[in-house]
């Protein structure tokens, strides 16, 4: 059985790392959901005034380009079996994989949060609006053939 590499645009990946980034910090906002998230997590703005540490900001980058390699990868995978629509493969892919992976995985860890699932809703929104971006900019700029 011969191995096949899945083929990748990097630069629809670099540019997904980027939408991610702006989802996150349109869906933080104070006035979209970032108050309501902050009630939920127990955050005060005295709490966040500081910022985050050093490392938080790359680390997200890192894990944004993690996120928008694996997703198109898995999106090459699902055209190569299904055919079709790039764009549809992208964002069916990128919607099954944020549910059953993300949201279940999510809904399970703050099952144990002293917080219960107040937290939950925000994440799983925030990261179907992340995946759905990134499919977006994967699905519409598909690697050359």
């Amino acid at each position: 059985m011969e191995l096949t590499v899945p083929a990748v645009n990097i630069w629809a990946v670099l540019l997904a790392t980027v939408a991610a980034m702006l989802v996150g910090f349109v869906y933080y906002q104070p006035k979209v959901a970032g108050s309501s998230w902050m009630k939920a997590v127990g955050h005060t703005p005295e709490s966040v005034s500081g910022g985050p540490k050093p490392w938080v900001y790359p680390m997200l980058i890192v894990c944004a380009f993690v996120t928008a390699w694996v997703l198109a990868g898995a999106t090459w995978i699902s055209q190569e079996f299904y055919g079709g629509s790039f764009l549809l493969n992208a964002l069916v892919t990128g919607w099954i994989l944020c549910i059953g992976f993300t949201a279940a995985r999510v809904l399970v860890h703050d099952a144990f949060d002293p917080r219960g699932l107040k937290v939950a809703g925000h994440t799983i929104l925030n990261e179907l609006l992340v995946v759905t971006a990134m499919a977006l900019v994967i699905g519409l700029w598909p690697p050359a053939s």
